[in-house]
């Protein structure tokens, strides 16, 4: 790598490193946040998933502007919108005024994931983008380990609102890196009406050959991310930890080893995205397309999920690590894509995929929090069969999904073709 694509590199990996920490930062803060605001589990789902709405609702406009102004301008700007959400949210006193911040957080690092995925597209080859996109994603999930065992220990030794105040500042920094040390790129059509680029965006959202790539990763993602930011604390206290307890220990030993947990599954996550980034690339060299080994580490995904909702007899360890390790693997998708449209259209394809992503995040949090909320809870904890309940609901729908996948599309040539030429 040259050393411009090392800088690049290095200052995006830092914007989605933040971006990622505000994503799971609630799974922390959420004892805290259930004793100060009384919230039940649908409100924390809501104000969780607030960050998934501002995210989403952004892509639209984020892609047009980083199509027409670039990855540095437009990611540097909008993350100063998220420092700002922080400090709200970190500075609330009512649930209202911290739903506001925590939604104009998830819009400014909205420019995070998709102006680095912008900038590696034009910076790289593209038979560079699985492994360098990888990268980014594995950047991204050191924030994933940090909201684990190394937040636990935080909160517990500085306050919440400290430790959210921390974090507007550190978001501050990384959007000044980004100005200043990220390369700037000549766009292609800089001319072009911002009429035109919605156009642009529309085309992206009504062709099926993006659907057809989008449906399975899409919802494999947005099931991962779900549980990661949010719901994977309850079901390790309420489901795998639930005997751990039980058998005596006290309630500090049990949320620290769930903590360890979700730690162990961010550190997987990282090296899922490096390692099958690699081991796609060089299956591609070998004649194996990148669309069908992101579909089966997909699918491997599915299988370790229904194991972890049918308690198969492994250890925490195995079968959490697994679940970080595959739960990623449908970032490839961003490659495929990358191949099927033109580099023009690439902020706003990059942007659609995310956008359908994190929308579906939005409605997961929320629905797994209602679906939850029908069962009684006692002393603090809900039914096992309240989140098995769920994950089988989950599976089955990723199941569905991944037949569309896999079935033959005699037509998706001739789509690539007819998106190439818009």
């Amino acid at each position: 790598m040259t050393s411009t694509q090392l800088r690049l590199l290095a200052v995006f990996s830092i914007g989605y490193f933040v971006s990622y920490l505000f994503r799971g930062v609630n799974l922390g803060f959420a004892p805290f946040l259930i004793h100060d605001l009384r919230l039940s589990a649908t409100d924390l789902g809501t104000l969780t998933s607030l960050y998934f709405l501002g995210f989403a609702g952004a892509q639209i406009p984020v892609g047009v502007l980083l199509d027409r102004f670039g990855a540095r301008r437009v990611t540097a700007c909008t993350m100063l919108i998220a420092a700002a959400g922080a400090l709200i949210f970190s500075s609330a006193g009512s649930l209202g005024a911290m739903m506001v911040g925590r939604f104009l957080i998830g819009v400014g690092v909205s420019a995070c994931l998709g102006g680095a995925f912008k900038a590696t597209a034009q910076h790289f080859a593209v038979g560079q983008l699985t492994f360098v996109n990888g990268i980014v994603m594995a950047a991204g999930g050191l924030g994933g380990v940090a909201v684990g065992a190394p937040l636990s220990w935080l909160l517990s030794i500085a306050g919440w609102r400290s430790v959210g105040a921390g974090l507007a500042v550190l978001t501050a920094v990384a959007a000044a890196a980004i100005w200043i040390g990220a390369p700037s790129a000549r766009e292609a059509h800089p001319q072009t009406s911002l009429v035109d680029q919605f156009k642009g965006t529309w085309h992206v959202l009504s062709s099926r050959a993006f659907w057809k790539l989008a449906a399975f990763s899409g919802l494999t993602q947005s099931v991962f991310y779900a549980m990661q930011s949010l719901w994977v604390g309850a079901f390790l206290r309420d489901v795998s930890l639930r005997n751990f307890s039980l058998a005596g220990a006290d309630a500090a030993a049990a949320g620290a080893r769930a903590a360890t947990l979700v730690s162990l599954l961010g550190a997987a996550f990282i090296a899922g995205n490096l390692g099958f980034g690699a081991l796609a690339r060089a299956l591609e060299r070998r004649g194996v397309s990148v669309y069908l080994s992101s579909g089966v580490t997909m699918l491997l995904f599915v299988a370790v999920q229904a194991m972890i909702a049918a308690r198969v007899p492994l250890p925490d360890a195995v079968l959490w690590a697994a679940y970080g390790a595959l739960g990623g693997t449908g970032i490839l998708t961003y490659a495929v894509l990358a191949e099927h449209f033109p580099a023009r259209l690439l902020g706003r394809v990059n942007t659609s995929f995310t956008l359908v992503i994190f929308l579906a995040i939005f409605a997961l949090q929320i629905a797994i929090g209602a679906a939850l909320g029908r069962w009684p809870v006692r002393d603090g904890h809900y039914p096992a069969a309240a989140h098995q309940t769920v994950w089988a609901v989950l599976v089955a729908m990723q199941i569905a999904a991944a037949v569309w996948y896999f079935v033959p599309a005699v037509r998706m040539r001739a789509a690539a073709a007819a998106n190439m030429k818009v």
